[in-house]
């Protein structure tokens, strides 16, 4: 659990112990809430006067947006990494919630995991002594924003492995297991694409610059992530399609596979079928009749039949091998 509160001014970085000093204080004030429980988030929430439903929202993971209030703008994101699943499937995609509060001199994050990219800014911002603060909360919000929005394309780049691993199999390989891994891609890249587009939607209220949070000179940087996100969706669009057109691939693969079982069976049924008849007839040994058949008393008639047999056989392997169907 970590709520910490830093204050920058031209003469620096100094950190708080009390939200309330912070929040009072001069300069540009940055409170990072993360892996908060929910009386502290609830603490910091009062402190700055975010409506408590925000605070749900970044608790409860609902989809990334973007609202306006009187004094401050709220932005919530998701973090995605690709985990081990903990359901049937390999691997799945798992988010995490990140709340920002930007107003006009301050600066809240909250979650409720500890978050790389925050703590990496956070980090920065400490070491730098506020460099990036100096440049408004906006500014640092959109730093941090950017961090998060760069490891989609780590997530993106894994999937893309996994999908050329995949192409190379597909063309050989009928296993089960191929199917799993190319439903299993489809299945991320369906979560991937459901994160991305309201991200984008929520990052393109900012780029337009419509919160007053928002400064004219950030509104480009914030034009920058979208970007970012526009390409990110297009690549999900294309690895969709390529995970779509995979398992179309594996599907004729085994489609021919199968095609090629039935057609030696058919050529082994093919094979036996005048064998079966000539059994037949042969079994076919009535006594004492004048209608039988000559030759069940000829002394060669069970080699003849044998050697005839074969010589059905051999020609018809040769027949089928001559067509190409063995």
């Amino acid at each position: 659990m970590t709520v910490e509160a830093t204050v920058y001014t031209t003469d620096g970085t100094t950190t708080y112990a009390d939200l309330q000093d912070a929040r009072d204080a001069t300069g540009t004030t940055w409170v990072r809430a993360s892996d908060a429980t929910a009386d502290e988030m609830a603490a910091v929430a009062s402190v700055f006067d975010v409506h408590s439903l925000s605070v749900e929202d970044v608790r409860n993971g609902v989809r990334p947006k973007t609202e306006e209030f009187d004094d401050h703008v709220f932005v919530l994101l998701k973090t995605a990494t690709l985990r081990r699943g903990e359901t049937s499937f390999e691997e799945e995609i798992r988010q995490r919630s990140v709340g920002f509060f930007v107003g006009d001199d301050w600066l809240v994050t909250m979650s409720m995991e500890s978050v790389d990219a925050v703590e990496r800014i956070w980090e920065m911002v400490v070491r730098e002594e506020g460099r990036i603060l100096r440049r408004g909360p906006d500014f640092t919000a959109y730093r941090t924003i950017d961090g998060i929005v760069d490891a989609y394309f780590d997530v993106l780049d894994e999937i893309e492995d996994q999908i050329e691993r995949v192409e190379d199999e597909v063309t050989t390989s009928t296993d089960i297991e191929t199917l799993e891994t190319i439903n299993n891609v489809r299945r991320e890249l369906l979560s991937f694409r459901k994160l991305l587009w309201p991200t984008r939607e929520a990052t393109g209220y900012l780029a337009r610059g419509d919160p007053d949070q928002i400064q004219e000179d950030t509104e480009k940087y914030y034009r920058d992530v979208y970007d970012h996100l526009v390409q990110l969706v297009d690549l999900t669009e294309t690895y969709r399609d390529l995970a779509n057109g995979a398992r179309d691939i594996y599907l004729n693969t085994l489609s021919l596979s199968t095609n090629e079982v039935m057609k030696k069976l058919t050529v082994v049924a093919t094979i036996v079928l005048p064998l079966t008849f000539v059994v037949g007839v042969y079994g076919m040994n009535f006594a004492d009749s004048p209608y039988n058949m000559p030759e069940l008393g000829w002394t060669y008639g069970y080699p003849a039949v044998m050697l005839g047999m074969l010589a059905v056989t051999a020609i018809l392997v040769a027949y089928f091998r001559e067509e190409g169907y063995v």
